[in-house]
């Protein structure tokens, strides 16, 4: 009987680090594709940040216009750091493809974020000025809650239509749906 417990002692704490390693097998890029992302990400925010800042505090830019100057530029820096670093292992397929998609997508991104800036800086701010058009309540909106939703779709859509990875696009729809006995 002792035999047998330390059977399933020795088995269930193999258990856990072949978990571990297929997880890692199965999602390591994925999380090393996020933290690319993400590191490319914080510094276009930050570009982004500081020309938003910039322009409503300095020349009053109306909030709308500096969201979209500042989103323009910091996502053309971020296209090169993405397309040069985070994705740089997939297939290329074409520039000119990757910049359309890239900048179309951007676009969908930063109608988000304008969506939450102009939300809160004219419908929440016609009711509640003093809080709502704010240089404080514009960067929470606009820069932050924005550029939260918009940095989830962008993510996803640069992953599946921007940056494609050969193998995945080589596949054929019934290749994927094959199903194995067993399984």
């Amino acid at each position: 009987m002792s035999a047998t417990v330390a059977d399933d002692e020795s088995s269930s704490s193999a258990a856990p680090s072949g978990v571990v390693a297929r997880l890692r097998g199965r999602f390591g890029h994925l999380v090393k594709e996020l933290g690319k992302f993400g590191t490319v990400g914080g510094i276009a925010f930050l570009v982004d940040l500081v020309i938003f800042n910039l322009l409503i505090s300095g020349d009053g830019t109306p909030p709308l216009l500096a969201k979209t100057i500042s989103t323009v530029i910091a996502a053309t820096l971020a296209f090169v750091g993405n397309r040069f670093w985070t994705w740089r292992h997939r297939e290329r397929s074409g520039l000119h493809r990757e910049y359309l998609l890239y900048f179309f997508f951007n676009a969908v991104g930063l109608g988000i974020g304008l969506a939450c800036l102009g939300i809160s800086h004219y419908i929440l701010g016609a009711m509640w000025p003093a809080v709502f058009q704010t240089t404080l309540a514009d960067n929470i909106s606009g820069q932050f809650i924005g550029t939260a939703f918009g940095t989830l779709f962008r993510f996803w859509s640069y992953r599946r239509f921007v940056f494609v990875d050969a193998a995945i696009s080589a596949q054929t729809p019934s290749a994927s749906l094959t199903v194995t006995k067993g399984d």
